[in-house]
């Protein structure tokens, strides 16, 4: 039966909480403060002023009081429910409301607001459209750029089930950063994204670089739900063959006893081992640490690689 209620539960079902292991020790180094401070509130304020979401709140993303506190954040897009029951995610999933096509130009004055020199923008999976939403990617991009110049843009966007005519929507706009997220390998995809297909994201990742070879392909996983080292480096080896710029890898964090549960902690010598891996393979920049998040230090990543901004903007710096 198809869910009309959006709900948070995920995999693991209600009643089987109480069989569930009790959760691990958290490492000292996974240990962040509580987001507080004038420029957290000024920005949550602002977000609810404008009847927007964050991925930051929505996924309970442990970064939020750093990001926020230094003005960056992650606008979520196309409402806060999603089509998908990924087993690691805290967004509710369910039947979503109706687009709405005002919403890229809310996010356009809130990027100008906060004056950011670097906006990311991710969504929802909105299965129950062809084009999974991808214009709203595409008009958001433009606005953003009709009235804050100057700003560059990273979409971290849905597979689209893999469909080459949704990607097209979206590379046409010309972000800076097209960025897909793998989050696991082959082996556990049904069993963290059920609804995802490993060849969707292969086809996202290639496409994107055959469409536009000059915006930078970006592409994440996490570590910690049951894969090995050596498949998490074929993953990286994939990554790369498809094109990939820059990989993100970070440490799985269970949301609540409702979702998948913590399988191991990586130390942060495998973090160190990953990411010299990384560089090897041929990465132009690799974020590899147990709190890194798929939009930590995009800022940095953009600045140091695109050539996308240097073509639309000139020699002009990025907005300080």
């Amino acid at each position: 039966m198809p869910i009309t209620e959006p709900t948070r539960d995920r995999i693991i079902k209600p009643e089987d909480i109480h069989t569930a292991p009790p959760p691990m020790r958290r490492p000292d180094w996974l240990k962040v403060r509580a987001p507080s401070g004038e420029t957290y509130e000024w920005l949550r304020g602002l977000m609810r002023s404008k009847t927007l979401h964050t991925v930051c709140e929505e996924a309970m993303c442990p970064n939020l009081g750093e990001c926020w506190g230094a003005g960056t954040a992650t606008f979520l897009m196309m409402g806060d429910v999603c089509t998908r029951t990924c087993g690691f995610c805290d967004i509710k999933h369910g039947r979503p409301s109706p687009l709405d096509f005002a919403e890229p130009e809310r996010v356009a004055q809130a990027v100008k607001a906060m004056n950011l020199r670097h906006a990311v923008i991710t969504s929802v999976n909105r299965d129950e459209r062809k084009d999974g939403g991808a214009p709203i990617f595409a008009m958001v991009i433009r606005r953003i750029r009709e009235i804050h110049p100057g700003c560059s843009i990273e979409v971290l966007i849905p597979d689209f089930k893999g469909s080459l005519e949704a990607l097209k929507i979206v590379m046409e706009a010309r972000p800076e950063i097209l960025n897909h997220n793998v989050e696991t390998v082959p082996r556990l995809f049904k069993k963290v994204q059920p609804q995802d297909n490993y060849e969707w994201a292969a086809a996202t990742l290639s496409n994107a670089k055959k469409l536009d070879a000059e915006v930078l392909a970006k592409s994440g996983i996490m570590l910690g739900l049951g894969e090995t080292m050596d498949e998490v480096k074929a993953v990286m080896r994939d990554q790369r063959s498809w094109g990939v710029d820059i990989v993100t890898i970070g440490q799985y964090l269970q949301p609540s006893k409702r979702h998948l549960p913590i399988e191991r902690y990586y130390t942060l010598d495998e973090f160190k081992e990953l990411k010299a891996y990384g560089y090897e393979l041929g990465f132009r920049w690799v974020e590899s640490a147990p709190l890194v998040r798929s939009s930590y230090h995009a800022d940095r990543q953009v600045r140091a690689l695109s050539a996308v901004h240097q073509q639309l903007y000139g020699g002009a710096q990025m907005l300080e």
